[in-house]
């Protein structure tokens, strides 16, 4: 992570503690608590000042778990009511994974900073029962017509377009959770974030990391983000003293792209971006039907300067080149 002198980082001039605000689940908790655990190494005097104070939130996509996110709102429900919190001056700042906050930030809210990126890459987690998959053809060892578990319209449309033998059934909750139904046999194989199985030290044996030119990721996956009130001047000076830039660079263009492709909730968009030896930015887009009968899939570059461009114009070449009732 790329952190500012501890000299650079503001005093504040408002009373003690931060109250920063977090989900309740355990990787939303180990993110929060990671977070803090820098900021405080990097600046002592807020470690000895115990500045912080974290606050557990219950949200809308927590608490509904027998449908799929595309069916009751988005991603944005695990921000909902983070955020109001965080309008109604209960919390100070809180802390997300980049992929669930919305494209657009509601009005009053601004992204104050992003840290630096775990693997972005999702990873296929077989099942007990299958054989241990090829890192260079995930996808083979699955047997035909075998059940697959994931809620996400994103994973679904690629392995569908993939192996449109196969079958999916939902898996919602945390990755404990969808780990115990994989383990049961509710499904041959998962498809899960490696960000979170790492953070959360749970990689399972026999795991494969899939190439993201083969399985685009979600935009913002593997990426912390803090959110601050837009009027919050000063905290928002101390947060940004502590981005990476990298992340920032990759997760504007991964974001302008989802901004222009203006897709549904249950349109499944992809988007990755990389830094090149060069400095240059790669960025990756992907739109698709859920049952995985269209897919297209384009790479485009430009300078990191020029982030926000490349994804926006990546963006409508997708939308311009896609059947428009994906965009309904």
């Amino acid at each position: 992570m790329s952190l500012a002198h501890p000299a650079a980082v503001p005093k504040h001039r408002r009373p003690l503690p931060l109250r920063v605000g977090t989900r309740a689940s355990p990787l939303a908790l180990w993110q929060t608590r990671d977070f803090l655990d820098r900021v405080t190494h990097f600046c002592p005097v807020l470690r000895d000042a115990k500045a912080f104070e974290e606050h557990q939130l219950m949200t809308s996509g927590d608490l509904i778990q027998d449908r799929r996110l595309a069916e009751i709102g988005g991603k944005g429900l695990f921000a909902k009511e983070i955020h109001e919190a965080l309008l109604d001056r209960r919390i100070d700042f809180a802390v997300h994974s980049l992929k669930d906050l919305e494209t657009e930030m509601p009005p009053g809210i601004v992204l104050a900073c992003t840290l630096k990126r775990e693997d972005a890459r999702d990873a296929l987690l077989p099942g007990p029962a299958l054989p241990a998959c090829d890192p260079a053809d995930p996808f083979a060892a699955l047997p035909k017509g075998a059940v697959i578990g994931t809620s996400s319209v994103r994973r679904q449309s690629q392995l569908l377009h993939a192996r449109p033998d196969l079958q999916v059934t939902m898996f919602r909750g945390n990755v404990q959770t969808r780990l115990r139904k994989l383990a049961e046999g509710e499904a041959a194989a998962t498809l899960l974030a490696l960000a979170g199985l790492r953070r959360l030290g749970l990689e399972p044996e026999g795991s494969v990391p899939i190439d993201p030119e083969v399985m685009v990721p979600a935009a913002g996956q593997g990426i912390v983000g803090v959110t601050v009130r837009a009027d919050d001047t000063e905290l928002h000076e101390l947060l940004s003293g502590i981005e990476d830039p990298e992340a920032r660079a990759v997760s504007s263009a991964e974001r302008a792209l989802l901004a222009a492709l203006d897709g549904s909730c249950r349109t499944p968009i992809g988007g990755h971006a990389r830094l090149l030896p060069d400095g240059r930015l790669r960025l990756t887009g992907l739109v698709a039907r859920a049952d995985g009968s269209f897919l297209l899939k384009r790479a485009e570059e430009a300078s990191a300067a020029d982030a926000v461009r490349l994804g926006n114009e990546l963006g409508r070449a997708l939308r311009r080149d896609s059947p428009a009732d994906l965009f309904a």
